[in-house]
């Protein structure tokens, strides 16, 4: 399968458009954003797990990265409420689980050769830090190889600068509503744009979170091989 995998391309998927489907685990459906390969892919989705649902134990071979929704997710190692950011390096293993239910986003071959930082992280506690310019905050979760993530607070009605995008970027607006010169992004959708882009400044007329990675033009992920140029599918809103 390649769906939305051609990085090169602008993409944005509304919440309007999620369709989950159901995983090879009963009480687990996903809403699959963007992917290259099968069940075992370089993939970006919108998972569900129903209350008392799990997947069976399972090593990372390529890595892991989530950010919990809403709910509780768990593992044999803790439980992680909203707001959690996990990241789960190549060859960790877990069982993960939800008692009550929960909704993650999952990020999953999309670690850099060398990257090996397991992390825990409750955002909800951690200290926010002011941003390059006013009505700007954000909360650093990693860095590594020209790969940054991190959650972003804008103030109603601030003003970015226009700026490029040398490896490309990925948002996931969490709260509010985020804009751009394409069209205004609501909560939970999924935009991802292209290597090089130099759009003029974002205006977000109400305050908004959201989540976004930023890549240098240099960075690989170690799951670049599944991507399929001649039979990438790319999904536009």
């Amino acid at each position: 399968m390649q769906l939305n995998s051609d990085f090169s391309q602008r993409i944005v998927i509304l919440p309007d458009q999620y369709a989950f489907i159901d995983s090879p685990l009963a009480g687990v459906s996903r809403m699959m954003l963007e992917r290259a390969g099968n069940e075992v892919a370089r993939a970006t989705s919108i998972v569900r797990y129903a209350a008392g649902s799990g997947y069976s134990a399972h090593t990372h071979n390529g890595g892991e990265e989530i950010l919990v929704l809403d709910g509780i997710f768990s593992d044999e190692h803790g439980d992680y409420p909203t707001g959690t950011y996990l990241r789960n390096p190549p060859g960790t293993a877990h069982q993960p689980f939800s008692k009550e239910g929960c909704t993650l986003l999952v990020k999953l071959w999309q670690f850099a050769a060398g990257d090996n930082t397991q992390l825990a992280l409750n955002t909800q506690q951690a200290k926010w830090l002011p941003g390059l310019m006013a009505g700007l905050s954000v909360l650093p979760l990693h860095e590594h190889d020209g790969v940054n993530t991190a959650l972003v607070r804008w103030a109603a009605n601030t003003q970015f600068n226009p700026h490029t995008h040398p490896g490309g970027e990925e948002i996931l607006v969490l709260e509010g509503v985020f804009c751009d010169e394409y069209w205004p992004i609501p909560s939970w959708e999924l935009a991802q744009k292209p290597q090089i882009q130099q759009p003029p400044p974002l205006y977000p007329s109400t305050r908004c979170l959201d989540l976004c990675e930023n890549r240098s033009s240099g960075s690989r992920f170690i799951g670049r091989s599944f991507y399929q140029p001649s039979s990438a599918v790319i999904v536009y809103c």
